[in-house]
This record gives structure tokens, C-alpha cells and sequence, in this order.
């Protein structure tokens, strides 16, 4: 009698007694069984919705989601049968973040294998914590729903969210996982393109273990045990009074990697909000520019993969962004580009910025390999 009650009290509808519920929420009206008389609310939800966790029910009344006879409740509360509880069950962020969202998408190439896109500084490429919608998988999900059947929605590989340029999308299970096989034997190319705080010497190479910060778990850093082979190969384009316009291969894809990279062989990239050196000396104008950056200036610049179906090599290339494109304006203007400065003049300037650049030499103990290629 009693589980006949329990499965005769939910009722799923699309009404709602306190307000219609917020996009993600399902609606529903449940009516307390007489020998639920003297229960606690939370405890008579948890029998009643066997599906979700007490933690997660609670929270529910907590968050004014649960209602009786229309009315806020307590989780405390005791109930003496028969009322009728609405309640707004909320769906977990993991499932939202599967949500197609309409957005533009620059697309650079598409066919039925692949797709490659532009990304613009400021978009999360894949749903996580503090980010479980407005991301690139949302706004693929959207523009080809068939990628619903493809894992990441066809995501190969990741740019930070204020990092721009190109990425490349699978379009079919068997396009992706050809793809990451790509990626692991290392044949995809990947080039960026940055400026760096200072006159970067000479083109290397940059050899290191990245792993977890030890002291910020929220960043990575050079590490001398425990991480992960990270090889990125530099080769400077332009270098100006205090900082230099360079290109990154990527011989490996750890997380942040050019940002630590860059940063470990004391050249972080300017603007960069994590890894950076705010303190950079430059003058009033370069500094104003830097700032409206809001970003680290790293740019996806371009990318070449092997076709998945053809085998044919795909090559793409995608032109700076205007925020990135107007620094190097600046910093060409100020150093006089028309007429450059002399190896000796530019190494004088470099000296007199890295006197005091509030650069703290102890922050890590882990020698970088930086060699010529």
C-alpha cells in the first residue's frame, strides 16, 4: 500500500506553482502520501525522488526550488501529509553543458570530415567548472547537430579561453580518432604567433617537464619530476625596444604550454594575466596597449594535418587579430621600423628594461633548457 502511494504521488507536469521554471529545469508537482504525517521535508523528498542524493534535494529547498501548498519551506520542516510540494529539479551542469547555443563561428574550412574554425579570444572551447555554457561545444552542438554522436562534439584539441586562432574539428567518429592519432605521433602542426616581454636573444629550442604549480594548483609550471615532456621551438620575427614579435612551434600540446615556456625563459608574453609580468617596463603608449589586449597576446596562427579520409596535407593560416595586429603597430612605430635600430642599440635598450622589471629570479628552482635549434 505504502509504495503504491509513493509511486502515485509525483506527477510530472509542466506546471509549476511558484513561477515557471528557468531554462534546464524540469517541473514537478508531488503530493505527500498521509503516511509521510511527521516526516521532515527533506527526508520525505528523498523518498519520493529515489533519483537524486539528499545533499542534492537539500540544497534544492535551500535554493527556494521547493515549494509546499506554494509557500517557501525549510528542509527541517515537518510535513503532516497531504500537501502538495512543486519542485524545480535542477539538472546538473555536466548535462546543461551539452546544450546547443546558437553563436557565430568563423569557419575557414568544412567538409564532411572536418571543420576548421577561428576561434576568438574570450571563448571557452569545452565546458567545465565556472564555464558550463557559451562555449565552442555549445555553439557546435548548434551549427551541426549531428555531432551530438561524436565525443567532445568533435573537439581534437584545445585553445585557452583568451587565446585566438585556428582549431580543427572532426566531423565523424572515424575523422576524430584518426586526428588523435595525428596529435599523438605528433604530426599535426601547430605555429603561434606572440609578443614577448623583452628582446629574445636568438631562436631555440625550449625542453622541459610541465606540470602542476606546487604552489598554485590552479597553474602549470616547470617542473623538475612528475610532469610531462613539453618541447616548444622559438623563432623571433621582430624585436623592438622591450619586447619581441615571435613564433611557437608546438612540437608537444601541454596545457599553457607557450605561456610557461615563454615565461621560465623569462620572456613571458605580454599581457598575460597568468604568467605575466605586469611590472614590464615600456613606455606610457606601449603599456596602454598591452592593457587593452586584456589577454595574452598568442594567436593561433597556423595549423596543417593530414586529411583523415584523402590523406591529403591540409595547410591554414589565419591573419592576427586587430588587438594583436595594433600592438605590434605600436611597437614598430615606437622603435622606428623604417629605419631599425642596430643590434647594439636594441641590446642597450634590453639592458636598461630587464634593470628593474620586478622579476623574482626564486619563484621557481627548475633550470629551463633554451638552446639554439
Amino acid at each position: 500500500m505504502q509504495n503504491s502511494s509513493l509511486e502515485n504521488a509525483a506527477d510530472y507536469s509542466d506546471d509549476f506553482d511558484f513561477g515557471a521554471a528557468p531554462a534546464g529545469e524540469t517541473c514537478l508537482n508531488l503530493t505527500v502520501p498521509l503516511e509521510m504525517a511527521g516526516q521532515r521535508l527533506d527526508a520525505a523528498l528523498a523518498a519520493l525522488l529515489p533519483d537524486y542524493s539528499r545533499s542534492r534535494l537539500a540544497g534544492w529547498i535551500k535554493e527556494g526550488a521547493v515549494a509546499v501548498d506554494g509557500k517557501a519551506a525549510r528542509p527541517k520542516d515537518k510535513l503532516i501529509g497531504g500537501e502538495t510540494l512543486a519542485v524545480r529539479v535542477r539538472e546538473r551542469n555536466e548535462t546543461l553543458a551539452f546544450t546547443p547555443e546558437p553563436m557565430d563561428l568563423d569557419i575557414v574550412y568544412e567538409d564532411d570530415s572536418v571543420m576548421v574554425l577561428d576561434k576568438p579570444a574570450g571563448l571557452v572551447v569545452h565546458p567545465a567548472a565556472g564555464n558550463w555554457s557559451g562555449t565552442l561545444l555549445n555553439g557546435l552542438l548548434a551549427y551541426c547537430p549531428a555531432l551530438q554522436n561524436v565525443p567532445r562534439a568533435g573537439i581534437v584539441h584545445r585553445l585557452d579561453k583568451d587565446t585566438s586562432g585556428l582549431m580543427v574539428v572532426a566531423k565523424t567518429l572515424a575523422a576524430q580518432t584518426d586526428l588523435v592519432r595525428q596529435m599523438q605521433a605528433r604530426s599535426v602542426k601547430r605555429i603561434y604567433r606572440a609578443v614577448a616581454d623583452g628582446i629574445v636573444p636568438f631562436d631555440g629550442k625550449i625542453e622541459t617537464l610541465i606540470g602542476r604549480d606546487p604552489h598554485n594548483r590552479t597553474k602549470m609550471a616547470v617542473v623538475g619530476f612528475g610532469g610531462k615532456e613539453a618541447v616548444t621551438h622559438v623563432k623571433v620575427l621582430e624585436r623592438y625596444l622591450a619586447h619581441s614579435y615571435i613564433e611557437c612551434a608546438l612540437e608537444t600540446g601541454r596545457t599553457h604550454q607557450i605561456r610557461v615556456h615563454m615565461r621560465e625563459a623569462r620572456h613571458p608574453l605580454a599581457g598575460d594575466p597568468v604568467y605575466g609580468n605586469l611590472r614590464h617596463p615600456a613606455s606610457d603608449i606601449v603599456k596602454t596597449a598591452v592593457r587593452g589586449l586584456g589577454r595574452q597576446a598568442l594567436h593561433a596562427y597556423r595549423l596543417s594535418f593530414a586529411h583523415p579520409q584523402s590523406g591529403e596535407t591540409m595547410r591554414f593560416e589565419a591573419p592576427l587579430p586587430a588587438d594583436i595586429h595594433h600592438l605590434l603597430s605600436v611597437l614598430r612605430l615606437e622603435s622606428g621600423m623604417d629605419s631599425p635600430l642596430s643590434r647594439e642599440a636594441q641590446w642597450q635598450a634590453h639592458a636598461a628594461a630587464e634593470e628593474d622589471d620586478g622579476w623574482n629570479e626564486d619563484d621557481y628552482d627548475v633550470e629551463t633548457v633554451y638552446v639554439r635549434d
